[in-house]
């Protein structure tokens, strides 16, 4: 039994990178973000025992955001 074209499922190498997004767009208002919370200040006390390597740190200490 022969079946057209336009019913079977397009293989992988015909499914494009807008069938993609297309299908994404469908499925996008079945997803609701969960509620963030804004994260709260960590007091500079709390924050201890960290240790790193030298090699971290002057990586670290090379960046500039840093």
């Amino acid at each position: 039994m022969k079946t057209s074209s336009a019913s079977r499922a397009p293989r992988e190498a015909e499914f494009t990178l807008d069938d993609l997004r297309g299908d994404c767009a469908r499925m996008a208002p079945h997803w609701a973000p969960p509620a963030k919370e804004a994260p709260r200040p960590v007091s500079p006390s709390r924050i201890h025992g960290v240790v790193v390597s030298a090699a971290s740190a002057r990586l670290a200490r090379g960046m500039l955001d840093y």
